[in-house]
């Protein structure tokens, strides 16, 4: 299916793996022309090179940027003032007792996974108004509205997303602009799949196997029970992003393998 959006131009912020290296891969399918982000040049310049590959009809190009950094974030301003889409989905995790989580902590998280992506949407959300066409995503989690405990300073960034999709939106009355919010639930990237390796090194099983035991073991509420695909939140996001998807006007949408147990 042809989603409308050759030649849109594309920002996806912490692009050089996992899910964000998912989602430029899969808006390049598109026919998109894709920034790449990530704070190393040689690792973004790897990932232009390997998508140019698969996609030689588009121009992906490097964006290599540290976006919590001010003046990092005005250089890429400056070199790509306009834009069509704007995905923001990097972040930072780390599984932390709340007693160890001091102020130093939540205001590093809150630099990182909230005012960073505000920041852009920030400047180039009235661009989108004026042309009358755009898509910003935040890229939140499962646990912005179903807290585990595990990682308060990380849940607390992602429901602020929610919230702040949800305002940025009210922005796009009347116009094809819209500002939503994916939420994923426990995602196969290159870490995870490192770490569940790892787990069972000592077992002769394949990694399909593998998988199945952790999640009955770790994730039972899970009713996918397998790591959702980055590939498969990265085809979601490109829909999200689609002339299809205008109806979607600050929505909280859940990806989460069925990990949320509520209706809503």
């Amino acid at each position: 299916m042809d989603m409308g959006l050759n030649n849109k131009t594309a920002l996806i912020t912490g692009s050089t793996k996992g899910i964000g290296k998912a989602i430029a891969i899969e808006l390049a399918k598109e026919g998109v022309n894709v920034l790449i982000n990530g704070r190393n040049y040689d690792e973004v310049e790897r990932t232009v090179s390997e998508i140019k590959l698969k996609f030689p009809d588009t121009t992906p190009q490097n964006a290599a940027a540290d976006i919590v950094d001010a003046k990092q974030r005005e250089a890429i301003f400056e070199k790509y003032p306009q834009i069509d889409i704007l995905v923001n989905s990097m972040g930072k995790y780390e599984i932390m007792k709340y007693e160890d989580v001091d102020d130093e902590v939540w205001e590093s998280y809150f630099r990182t996974n909230v005012l960073a992506a505000n920041h852009l949407s920030k400047f180039y959300l009235p661009k989108m108004l004026k042309n009358n066409f755009g898509r910003i995503i935040f890229i939140a989690s499962e646990e912005a509205i179903m807290p585990s405990g595990q990682m308060p300073q990380y849940c607390m960034t992602k429901s602020m997303l929610l919230s702040l999709s949800k305002s940025l939106s009210k922005l796009t009355k009347g116009t094809e602009v819209t500002v939503n919010t994916i939420m994923p639930g426990p995602t196969l990237s290159e870490n995870v799949h490192q770490i569940i390796d790892g787990i069972y090194a000592d077992e002769n099983m394949t990694f399909s196997e593998k998988e199945q035991k952790f999640m009955a073991a770790n994730l039972p509420q899970s009713e996918l029970q397998r790591f959702i695909k980055p590939s498969e939140i990265g085809r979601l996001t490109t829909f999200v992003c689609s002339p299809y998807a205008s109806a979607f006007k600050g929505s909280p949408i859940r990806m989460d393998g069925g990990m949320v147990p509520t209706i809503f």
